[in-house]
């Protein structure tokens, strides 16, 4: 067992309940909030962080297991190449009148990693980016309905799917997310289909190819695609003229150098990164042809943050440090042995959990059974106890070792056998110190 502080977190949690009178929603990021994990127990702020390793502030350590940093930190928390380069583009000055010459080094870096894609423009938010990208599939087709698969961020664009009633978009990662600011008028802009069903996205077109600006979706998430998926979509969109944009603000650079579809074989038209491309540091990239990123000249896409030089500096600092440490291999081996990990331990102790993985992305799921998100709060409240940060997901860094692996799984063990016992006993719930972590959106009381 990891030895840490058995401090009781109280500075860090009061900060919290601080942060919430003060900061609407508790946090800047959804998958940030402590109700997501484990309410009144997991940290929601760390005084430092490095490798794999945080402290909150309470001085209490931790081992990340979870996602370090919502997937963004690809090369482990701190790294000394990334951070060097960035103190130095501060200490020369992150910003002036003038343009920082990063960008074209990271520009010419990542055309040069996707040979069918000529240009880049820079964000420095996953988010954004995807509304860029979409703005400039719209721009070049002057058309505006967006088929989407999957999860692609808060904008207006993507939560249209929401619109037309019920939960449209309750499949595609996050459930429950409401639309509300989202003007009335955007109804029928935006639809939903689901990965590995091509039939969805054919009946999309056949009612609104003629409309249709977009296809939006992750080449890969959990699951690989089946049966020529990819190309089916591809297929699709050639034949009624739609941008095909691939957000790769998740898997980007996870499984391979570069965009996941580089494995996958099916290249799109726009591609969208953010996430592990500044390892941690805010930067987005949209790179597509050049005849469909010619949109961003005649659209207005513009703002001051884009043009400051620390992110381009620190994603290509991290685009040579993947370059040069090559860590795939590595974080699949660690991803492998995290997921056998579960379900060996699953079955030992009778349990009908549930794994999926893909482009170094683990998922846990802690069905079937009403009680499924109590044993997920139990599991992470446990799990803290005993040093680590861990829940659903899991996504595995360069800073991950085997060694680390095998101390996680044993406190899995022990924590496995405490959730047999008593899901035999009826008595999850009543193991929780607190109420059940949430699932999806909802409103902060």
């Amino acid at each position: 067992m990891i030895t840490h502080s058995s401090a009781s977190g109280d500075r860090t949690q009061q900060l919290y309940r601080r942060g919430r009178e003060l900061i609407p929603g508790g946090t800047q990021l959804l998958s940030k909030r402590p109700e997501m994990y484990a309410p009144e127990l997991w940290p929601a702020y760390f005084q430092s962080a490095k490798g794999i390793t945080l402290t909150d502030l309470d001085g209490r350590v931790f081992q990340d297991f979870s996602t370090m940093g919502i997937g963004a930190c690809l090369l482990g928390y701190g790294c000394d190449a990334v951070d060097e380069a960035v103190i130095t583009r501060i200490r020369n000055g992150s910003t002036s009148t003038l343009n920082a010459p990063e960008e074209v080094a990271l520009a010419e870096k990542l055309v040069a990693l996707h040979p069918w894609a000529q240009q880049a423009r820079f964000t420095r938010a996953g988010g954004e980016a995807m509304a860029v990208a979409v703005r400039i599939a719209r721009t070049v087709t002057d058309r505006s309905v967006v088929a989407v698969c999957g999860y692609h961020g808060w904008s207006d664009w993507y939560l249209a799917a929401n619109l037309m009633g019920g939960d449209a978009l309750g499949g595609h990662l996050l459930p429950g997310l409401e639309p509300a600011g989202v003007p009335a008028e955007l109804t029928g802009t935006t639809f939903t289909f689901r990965y590995n069903q091509p039939a969805e996205l054919e009946a999309i077109c056949a009612r609104h190819g003629k409309r249709l600006a977009a296809i939006v979706m992750e080449p890969m998430r959990h699951d690989p695609p089946r049966d020529g998926f990819l190309e089916k979509v591809r297929a699709m969109a050639d034949r009624f003229g739609a941008v095909l944009i691939h957000d790769e603000i998740t898997n980007g650079f996870r499984a391979n150098f570069g965009g996941s579809h580089l494995r996958l074989g099916v290249d799109p038209d726009i591609a969208v990164f953010a996430k592990a491309l500044g390892n941690g540091y805010p930067i987005g990239a949209v790179i597509g042809r050049a005849a469909v990123m010619d949109g961003a000249q005649q659209a207005f896409i513009s703002s001051t943050s884009w043009t400051e030089g620390i992110g381009s500096t620190a994603g290509l600092a991290t685009l040579l440090e993947m370059e040069r440490l090559q860590p795939w291999s590595r974080i699949t081996a660690v991803a492998d042995r995290v997921m056998q990990g579960w379900r060996d331990l699953a079955q030992s102790h009778g349990l009908a959990f549930t794994v999926h993985g893909g482009g170094n992305l683990c998922a846990l799921h802690f069905g079937p059974g009403e009680d499924a998100n109590a044993i997920r709060t139990l599991f992470t409240q446990e799990m803290l106890e005993s040093g680590y940060l861990a829940g659903a997901g899991f996504y595995p860094c360069a800073a991950h070792t085997l060694n680390h692996v095998e101390v996680y799984l044993g406190a899995v063990d022990r924590v496995f056998a405490d959730i047999a016992a008593a899901r035999a006993t009826g008595n999850i719930r009543a193991k929780l110190k607190h109420r059940e972590a949430d699932q999806g959106f909802r409103r902060l009381t």
